[in-house]
């Protein structure tokens, strides 16, 4: 089976031995974990998934997941009160890039249109159409960019021409 086809057996299948099953080859095959309480058809997993923890209250439509990305809790359990405090899982909104090695925690809300970028960790909401990154700091986002991805992506051929000329660069400072 393909990652595609166990992502739509482990989200959206009715058969809970078939969602467990493939929740299994998905963390085999791709160390990847998939569990929302809601997860829109349409989002797309680059690189397989690879390396990610995905435990949210909803992911919305178009969303896109690069690898290594961890979406879940950061509940804690207050021994005074003896209950635990901080409970839910994020919700990503409509159109949301969450880039590589990002970590999105809590009951918490990712704007629609928004990118989260390489690495940051969110703890708290971001508002709609805004880069996140760092520690809980974000941004407006430029409307005339796409960052990370575009549905118009970029031919491998181009990256490895600037590779080679960047190397060229690299080569020469060198000598």
């Amino acid at each position: 089976m393909t990652f595609e086809e166990l992502v739509n057996i482990n989200c959206f299948s009715d058969d809970e031995s078939k969602k467990a099953e493939a929740a299994e080859i998905l963390e085999k095959n791709y160390c990847c974990e998939i569990n929302c309480t809601e997860i829109a058809p349409s989002v797309r997993f680059a690189h397989h998934a690879r390396g990610c923890t995905i435990v949210a209250a909803k992911v919305c439509e178009n969303a896109v997941i690069f690898q290594n990305v961890t979406i879940g809790s950061n509940m804690k359990y207050n021994k005074n009160t003896q209950d635990w405090e901080n409970i839910g899982n994020p919700i990503i909104g409509r159109n949301v890039v969450v880039a590589d090695g990002a970590k999105i925690l809590g009951p918490i809300v990712i704007g629609d249109n928004s990118v989260v970028g390489v690495g940051a960790i969110i703890t708290k909401d971001i508002p709609a159409n805004s880069v996140a990154y760092g520690v809980n700091k974000f941004k407006p986002k430029d409307e005339d960019f796409d960052l990370i991805f575009n549905e118009n992506m970029i031919k491998p051929e181009r990256i490895i021409e600037a590779n080679k000329r960047i190397i060229a660069i690299f080569e020469k400072e060198q000598n």
